[in-house]
């Protein structure tokens, strides 16, 4: 907690955070722009969707320039950001209540620059002054709103405010810079620092950190917080968060945690089934208001939903639950359908909103569902908790499972068979209901760190469930972003039409080279692996820190502080896939200099990723393979494709696995290619067992203590 205060601010301060209502978020309300408009500002030249909501208020809106910043500083006027996204319910509803109002809108005119973001199009300027509301006032959200002085270091922030919370406030700050400049400059300047502080990393080559103890004591600090009943971590709302998913099932198969094993499943589980997941339309809401998964905030995001089918079908190659491939399938049904752009790319997110509604587009009334079902309603009831004390508001229920299809039949008087007709039939006949409603508003934006995100989704699947369309969506995903957003060599952030350039930020880069390189292990095609490499190499040279060892969020040096982003959000931090990258890139080439940087990153953050490992499960994850053996599963030979494929369903933690059908000088493929026959090799450090030729060969020598491996190669057929 930041605690830097001057007394005569605070004086000031004081009155306004009193005011500040507890953090609601975040989706937009969609609303029909009317013919004509009384006011239009400067983001009428925008093409972000969040930034043209806002085109026509009275506030003299600007988008983020460096030319808004000069004119606070020419005019020393105090700098007011405004930041928040298209879905944002909250933003939209103090929009509507204060930006939209003439009397606000002449404050802020007349006392401020007032700058709008997008913060999926900027997200190193909210990353910035995100950081500064939670050092203020102990946590934050969106929309995200600060005044700061010309320079842009931050005097006051907040998240909604009412109309009259924000006119107070206003009037406060505004008359504490004209009264007092010198006490608001030294309490920005200790704000400024206190976000440089966040950002200091110290770097380490103390490599005996990377031990199994510091894994151990991480998950002793974490399992306390598990909530044994609904799964994720106690708390009153949930978020999926599938890194640190991801993270456990690597732990508990590598250390046979079957309490870990458990909590995992517990928690998918209890997702798929939960309201959370969309059971009519397929794919993931953004998060749950509650801690059973069952009401959503019901806007959906591409970043959940490419996580959500990385993190799902890695659980389907464990644990082989209809259910989880089930959702899998409804999740790619969802995405092409709603979120594909017809040239290529996936658009960012949908909105929550519909005719001025949270919901209205996707919940249902007792009363419309006997009337769209007849007489299936009374099992359609009992299957999607139909039932008076599960309504949630206005008579509306959000339509989710309390138990999965083998207790259900358990229960109820319906064959296997006969439930999955009744189920593809209630879909499909509440999907054309919902085809008469106000679908929500679409934000269009192609972010690339996102389509990365998906890229690996799909890739997953396909490993998982061995449809050979989705290893094609994947590499359609990657053609479009090199021929939209990867120009003169340079990666871009967003793509629209007709949209500014925006320089990509580090997880752009750290993650479309994650995804390059796992489509390489997928497809064998070096191209790809060229493409990993450059990109790793670039962002090497434009984010590069040499004081922490790590890499700058974003490129150059225009915002009031340095911003190293090494913690776990929704997205895992960009650092520690720049490690991951690193390590594997190491390994693939046998790179001393990339797995020593690697190693060098994840010794900086044992100590955090132990005290707090929820926030670090990205790190966590390499710290696995750094100290657990790691291998080298190179496969050599003809038909090495489709012997990769048929292993990859076996998930296992751990390795990489790549391989080659051609003679290659990588130094994993050297002198091992034969006409005779694909040979798998296990290596590690450089150093390789015989060459085997099955499957389940290479399972034993990789661990032939793990009944979880073996029991696997029943899968394998004719290539036992």
């Amino acid at each position: 907690m930041f605690n830097y205060f001057i007394p005569e601010v605070s004086r000031y301060l004081e009155i306004a955070l009193v005011l500040l209502t507890t953090l609601a978020s975040c989706k937009n309300e969609s609303k029909e722009e009317a013919s004509k408009h009384k006011y239009t500002n400067a983001l009428i030249n925008e093409t972000s969707p969040y930034l043209l909501q806002h085109a026509h208020n009275p506030v003299d809106w600007r988008a983020w320039s460096q030319d808004a910043l000069d004119e606070a500083k020419e005019k020393n006027k105090l700098v007011l950001v405004s930041i928040g996204y298209s879905s944002c319910h909250w933003c939209h509803v103090m929009e509507e209540e204060t930006f939209e109002n003439d009397s606000i809108a002449q404050i802020m005119n007349e006392n401020f620059v007032n700058i709008k973001v997008d913060r999926e199009e900027r997200p190193d300027v909210d990353q910035i002054y995100m950081t500064a509301v939670q050092l203020m006032k102990g946590n934050g959200g969106w929309p995200l709103n600060v005044i700061t002085l010309p320079n842009g270091k931050p005097l006051y922030g907040g998240t909604y405010h009412t109309k009259e919370q924000w006119k107070k406030v206003l009037t406060e700050i505004s008359r504490l810079y004209k009264e007092d400049p010198d006490k608001a400059a030294q309490y920005s300047d200790m704000v400024a620092e206190g976000i440089q502080e966040v950002n200091l990393i110290a770097p380490s080559d103390d490599f005996t950190q990377l031990k199994k103890e510091a894994v151990f004591e991480g998950i002793a600090n974490w399992k306390p917080l598990w909530d044994e009943v609904w799964g994720g971590d106690t708390r009153d709302e949930k978020f999926m968060l599938p890194s640190n998913l991801n993270f456990l099932i690597d732990y508990a198969l590598l250390t046979k945690d079957e309490a870990a094993l458990k909590h995992v499943e517990r928690t998918l589980d209890k997702m798929a089934l939960g309201g959370i997941y969309d059971h009519i339309g397929g794919g993931f809401f953004r998060y749950s208001t509650d801690a059973r998964w069952k009401v959503p905030h019901f806007e959906k995001m591409l970043y959940d939903n490419a996580q959500a089918l990385s993190l799902y079908s890695k659980a389907y190659q464990v644990f082989k639950k209809p259910l989880y491939k089930e959702v899998i399938l409804g999740t790619i049904e969802f995405l092409e359908r709603e979120m594909k752009n017809p040239k290529g790319g996936y658009y960012a997110a949908l909105d929550a909103d519909s005719e001025g509604e949270e919901g209205k587009f996707y919940v249902w009334t007792e009363t419309e569902l006997k009337s769209i079902l007849g007489s299936d309603f009374k099992l359609f009831a009992a299957y999607y908790t139909i039932e008076e004390q599960a309504v949630w508001e206005n008579g509306n229920y959000v339509l989710h499972r309390l138990m999965d299809d083998t207790q259900f039949l358990e229960t109820n008087s319906v064959s296997k068979s006969e439930l999955e007709d009744l189920k593809s039939n209630w879909k499909a006949t509440l999907m054309e209901a919902r085809k008469k409603r106000t679908r929500p508003r679409t934000d269009d934006k192609i972010l690339t760190s996102w389509n990365a995100l998906l890229i690996n989704g799909y890739l997953n699947a396909y490993t998982a469930i061995g449809t050979t369309s989705l290893l094609d969506h994947a590499e359609h995903i990657l053609q479009f972003i090199q021929t939209h957003g990867y120009k003169n060599n340079e990666l871009g952030h967003s793509y629209k039409k007709d949209s500014k350039h925006i320089d990509a930020f580090l997880e752009d880069y750290s993650l479309l080279a994650n995804a390059a390189l796992n489509l390489y292990s997928t497809t064998l095609n070096t191209q790809h692996l060229s493409l990993a490499q450059e990109l790793t190499r670039k962002a090497q040279d434009k984010f590069n820190d040499a004081s922490s060892g790590m890499y700058t969020y974003n490129q150059g040096d225009k915002l009031i502080a340095k911003l190293i982003k090494t913690d776990d959000g929704v997205i895992p931090s960009s650092n520690a896939i720049m490690a991951h990258n690193l390590f594997q890139l190491g390994h693939i080439r046998y790179n001393q200099e990339d797995m020593k940087k690697a190693k060098t990153m994840v010794s900086s953050m044992v100590e955090v990723s132990k005290e707090t490992p929820y926030s670090y499960a990205k790190w966590n994850s390499l710290l696995l393979n750094m100290s657990y053996p790691f291998y080298e599963v190179a496969v050599v030979g003809k038909d090495a494709e489709s012997m990769i494929k048929k292993m990859g369903a076996t998930y296992v933690p751990n390795i990489l696995l790549v391989g080659s059908t051609t003679e290659s000088d990588f130094a994993l493929f050297e002198g091992r290619f034969s006409e005779d026959g694909t040979y798998i090799y296990v290596c590690r450090d450089n150093t390789c067992k015989l060459p085997v030729k099955t499957i389940p060969e290479a399972l034993r020598i990789l661990d032939p203590t793990n009944t979880y491996l073996q029991t696997q190669t029943l899968d394998f057929g004719g290539l036992h």
